[in-house]
């Protein structure tokens, strides 16, 4: 696994082979595995390796089911897989049967921005499964026209789009041990630099801290859930 996986608890007693970024190739043929599975960057091979390998794409919500039931295949389990995706479609589809009939507000989740400022925003946009996530959850990402699935954008657009909510995880790489005081400081610093937006000016600028957000998989459906808690308070989810 690598040094970002968290989930499920087991995952922290596995060996650590790196990161997206920068996978220790010693490390993975030194553990002999039986099969290496790596995400498909569009970009071929930042692990060519003389052993047997799958490369998944998660980038939608369509990809992540289609690559449970590959990594299930391959692991010699596609029944198990095969129940897993049917349930995580089940429970989108509930979330979105409530939510579609309540008013979507415009949401922005800012996946990247500079530590303690409004600058270098990246959001989420066109074709990433958090932009399907959030119209699942009864929310209209206002960035959803972007060139691509993570897009930076300027004070002009954000200011222009004018978000109802604001989901920022932008200073939160790091998921674990993020303090309530850190995310309170994160609303503080929207409130200091963006009073004219909507989603400040009616306090509902939510910092969150969670790899559900951020590891396409099986917790979708727990990401799906806290989108809708927080684009529909009064709603019950």
């Amino acid at each position: 696994v690598t040094t970002y996986c968290h989930y499920p608890p087991e995952a922290a007693k596995k060996p650590k082979i790196g990161d997206f970024l920068h996978p220790n190739l010693e490390r993975i043929v030194g553990l002999r595995p039986d099969l290496v599975i790596s995400e498909s960057t569009g970009v071929r091979g930042s692990v060519q390796l003389t052993l047997p390998a799958l490369e998944v794409r998660n980038g939608s919500v369509a990809e992540i089911l289609e690559a449970i039931d590959t990594i299930g295949r391959a692991a010699g389990v596609p029944d198990r897989a095969e129940r897993l995706a049917a349930r995580i479609r089940s429970d989108l589809g509930a979330i979105s049967e409530r939510t579609a009939r309540l008013k979507h507000p415009r949401v922005m989740f800012v996946a990247g921005r500079t530590p303690g400022r409004v600058e270098d925003i990246v959001v989420a946009g066109r074709g990433s499964h958090l932009d399907e996530l959030i119209g699942i959850a009864g929310g209209v990402s206002v960035f959803r026209d972007t060139v691509s699935n993570y897009s930076k954008i300027s004070l002009e657009a954000l200011v222009a789009r004018n978000p109802e909510v604001i989901i920022d995880m932008g200073e939160m790489a790091d998921t674990a041990g993020v303090t309530e005081a850190q995310k309170r400081a994160v609303a503080a610093t929207w409130a200091a630099r963006m009073p004219m937006l909507a989603a400040v000016r009616n306090r509902r600028v939510y910092a969150v801290a969670s790899d559900i957000y951020v590891v396409p998989g099986p917790r979708i459906v727990e990401a799906a859930r806290e989108f809708a808690r927080m684009l529909h308070p009064g709603a019950g989810f």
